[in-house]
């Protein structure tokens, strides 16, 4: 088996990144960072984000496992003080796959150029470079509102526990294969009226944003914060690609939110 591993930069997460490799090379796995067969991320999840995006043109073929550092994260399961039985079970045990649904993101140009594409694990959020975003929102090729506000955030089920829930969204089991579309202070009078709620679309639905006055947009994907200019539209969507994760043991998803929001 082939692996890589990707730290978060720190003293901690250096010196376990080095104690970790030196552990799989004695079970005679291969290091390979170009074509790894599984990416052990030490960090947060901001850690194991990178390295979803870092291989995220093999995903049908890389698997992930997360050691946190700090906090308990979504992704990284795993402890500090449990890397030797991470590192036996990685080189003596065939792992599950669990996977998760993902983002697409596609961005189309008003000079007919070529579009841009990008997979998100959490979200994509647009806003305006300059005051108030004003979209035209598509379900489906059907219009459905015309948002006016700071901005909108598209996420997927993992990512829901994310900014979408500092935004009102609802928490969606990874298991669902949906995404979800949350408002970020839209304006709503008697002139004019957003539906106020978020939307949770299936699979086969596609969200479409179409601007209205400006073309020059703020576009986030997970940590990535990009400019992008002469806007014609920009696509969200459920893509056939899925991050896989590799599990030695059970890492129940409601376990998690409990952890991460209500327990002391």
């Amino acid at each position: 088996m082939k692996f890589a591993i990707t730290s978060k930069g720190d003293q901690k997460s250096n010196i376990l990144m080095h104690k970790m490799r030196t552990y799989l090379l004695d079970f005679d796995l291969k290091y390979d960072e170009d074509q790894p067969d599984i990416v052990v991320s030490i960090g947060g999840d901001g850690t194991l984000l990178y390295a979803f995006h870092r291989y995220s043109s093999r995903l049908n073929k890389t698997a992930f496992v997360g050691i946190h550092t700090g906090h308990l994260g979504f992704y990284a399961d795993w402890t500090p003080d449990e890397i030797e039985k991470l590192v036996i079970a990685i080189a003596k045990t065939p792992f599950q796959v669990v996977e998760y649904p993902l983002l697409e993101v596609i961005i189309r140009y008003s000079h007919a150029g070529k579009e841009s594409r990008y997979l998100a694990l959490n979200e994509s959020t647009v806003k305006s470079v300059e005051g108030t975003l004003v979209m035209d929102v598509e379900i489906r090729g059907q219009h459905f509102e015309r948002f006016r506000g700071d901005g909108l955030c598209v996420s997927t089920p993992s990512g829901s526990t994310a900014y979408n829930k500092a935004l009102g969204g609802a928490i969606i089991h990874p298991s669902i294969s949906a995404i979800q579309v949350a408002e970020m202070a839209s304006i709503n009078n008697k002139v004019f009226r957003t539906v106020g709620s978020p939307l949770i679309l299936p699979a086969h639905h596609t969200c479409m944003l179409k601007p209205v006055n400006r073309t020059d947009f703020q576009v986030t994907v997970d940590h990535l914060t990009l400019l992008h200019k002469d806007v014609k539209s920009i696509q969200f969507r459920v893509p056939e690609e899925k991050i896989r994760f590799a599990r030695f043991r059970p890492f129940p998803f409601w376990k998690r939110v409990h952890d991460s929001f209500i327990s002391d």
